[in-house]
């Protein structure tokens, strides 16, 4: 069997280690049939030792997909049950991303990951520390879509992702700018663009240049272009808004 990284078909770093690593640990070892657990240890072993020798380890495209299982599976059972619909969303999800083999080998860990009691705030800490502003606004973008997915997200979900939003330090007006792209609501233009109905025309304008520069994809250039996706469409969340208001005020 090849190595861990090669078996999920995606490069990895930090995830390796801390909270993270425990949860792949715990689903290979109980959930991932014929896969040795030797095979995880011996590369979070090598990438420990990377860590004390100082040498730095880049965020690598399979880092976020790690970072969104985990917190995949957090948000899923904040509600107390697992929605089948939520489950194929983020199977879905994760096709468009990665294709079919990635896709299918990164599910099997993700039946085995929501299995697993883990700590939100202790995950996030890890994730922080290791990813970009701009890469935690996706995951919290991909959290959404998932609450979404059963085509009802309770309060229980919605309190969840306030909450990895705290712990991954985005604070009240991203979060609720990025939840307002999930609802249809007659003032939500104005919460994507993080401003007010009182806005000027010349607010109007400096809010929507301030967003393309916050949600542009080229920010998450270096997560790969399997993730640019999901970045367009927030992005042309931001466009929509930005249109919708300037039509509504005749400009």
């Amino acid at each position: 069997m090849a190595n861990f990284t090669k078996w999920l078909g995606a490069g990895l770093g930090f995830t390796l280690g801390g909270p993270i690593g425990a949860a792949i640990g715990f689903a290979i070892g109980s959930f991932v049939d014929g896969f040795s657990e030797k095979d995880l240890l011996l590369e979070q072993g090598e990438y420990q030792s990377k860590t004390q020798n100082n040498r730095h380890v880049n965020t690598q495209s399979g880092d976020f997909e790690m970072s969104l299982l985990v917190l995949a599976s957090i948000v899923i059972k904040s509600d107390g049950k697992i929605d089948k619909r939520e489950l194929e969303f983020v199977r879905a999800q994760f096709l468009s991303m990665y294709g079919k083999e990635r896709a299918n080998n990164a599910f099997k860990l993700f039946k085995g990951i929501v299995k697993k009691e883990i700590s939100a705030r202790q995950v996030c800490i890890q994730i922080r520390e290791h990813m970009s502003h701009a890469s935690r606004l996706q995951l919290l973008h991909f959290l959404f879509g998932i609450a979404k997915a059963d085509e009802f997200v309770t309060e229980k979900e919605v309190e969840e992702i306030r909450k990895i939003a705290g712990y991954l330090y985005i604070n009240q007006r991203d979060f609720t700018s990025i939840k307002a792209m999930f609802y249809d609501e007659s003032d939500n233009a104005y919460k994507i663009l993080e401003i007010t109905k009182s806005a000027t025309d010349d607010e109007l304008k400096s809010a929507y240049r301030k967003m393309v520069k916050k949600y542009h994809p080229d920010k998450l250039q270096d997560l790969g272009k399997e993730h640019l996706q999901g970045a367009k469409e927030k992005f042309q969340s931001i466009q929509t808004a930005y249109e919708k208001i300037k039509k509504e005020r005749g400009l």
